[in-house]
């Protein structure tokens, strides 16, 4: 067979199991070792028996379970990298690509020349890593619960050469303890509650428990994290930017205005117009 035609088919049998095209094109890519216009250029060249075999069996993996294409593939693209991934972690989103942005674009606007950055439930390592690549000077601390989790983290800091140091232990907790002060607090903490497991999708299921549900309808990370925020050092400003569920947004914004009353609070909604970012800068 030549490489479109099973592609084609491919493209044919997602479709009849309600799966998108797209990850037909991301797994032949992969199988074949190719990319961009070279890839394309290509398409009429014949397929090897094993390719075939093998990008069938992903195919069918996929459109058949659930799987997601990153856990097949063993990487998922985030802010222009690719970085590796597993059952392990939670898969990249692109939502969270915005609330990176908007730590940059705020670190900027805040004037925080050197920033001590602390990325709680960091899991791949995608935030803390892409801080520390994006921003020359910034001093980047990454925490998870989950060791299984920091190995990959470790390894895609390895892999792009990032700064980042790691800690193991529930949130601020291990950066309380090593006695690190930080200018700006990110986190894309579990937030789906309990009750709403029955209504994610199949993809969906495959990302950790741990990274995905929590506790009191999905706001126990938050109330972890700002009351353990209230065991550092009072400073003038700090800043805290939280990626939320898009039904959490004032809920949240109240839990930081509870904790911290003199606290200037935004929320912000992504390319969607969904809630998904709260931004808080935090006095005393």
């Amino acid at each position: 067979m030549k490489r479109y035609e099973v592609l084609q088919w491919a493209f044919s049998f997602l479709r009849e199991h309600g799966r998108e095209e797209k990850a037909a094109e991301m797994l032949l890519k992969h199988i074949v070792g190719e990319d961009g216009a070279h890839f394309f250029a290509n398409l009429r060249e014949d397929i090897d028996d094993a390719l075939k075999a093998k990008f069938i069996k992903m195919v069918e993996a996929h459109a058949l379970t659930g799987v997601p294409v990153q856990h097949l593939l063993e990487s998922a693209h985030f802010f222009g990298r690719e970085f590796i991934v597993n059952e392990d972690v939670l898969i990249p989103r692109f939502e969270t690509e915005e609330v990176v942005a908007h730590a940059i674009e705020k670190i900027k606007e805040m004037k925080i020349d050197q920033p001590v950055i602390a990325d709680l439930g960091t899991g791949s390592g995608i935030i803390a890593i892409t801080l520390a690549l994006e921003l020359e000077h910034a001093r980047v601390y990454a925490t998870d619960i989950s060791e299984k989790a920091l190995r990959i983290a470790k390894q895609n800091a390895e892999k792009m050469n990032a700064e980042v140091a790691f800690f193991h232990g529930d949130f601020l907790e291990p950066i309380i303890n090593e006695g690190i002060d930080p200018d700006v607090i990110v986190a894309n903490p579990p937030y789906i509650a309990h009750s709403e497991r029955d209504a994610l999708s199949d993809t969906v299921k495959f990302d950790p428990d741990i990274a995905l549900f929590a506790e009191r309808e999905g706001l126990a990370a938050y109330e972890t994290i700002l009351a353990q925020m209230k065991m550092l050092p009072a400073r003038n400003r700090r800043l805290v930017i939280f990626e939320i569920g898009h039904l959490q947004g004032e809920k949240v914004k109240n839990l930081v205005k509870q904790s911290f009353p003199e606290s200037d609070v935004s929320l912000l909604k992504d390319i969607n117009g969904k809630d998904r970012i709260i931004s808080a800068t935090i006095f005393g």
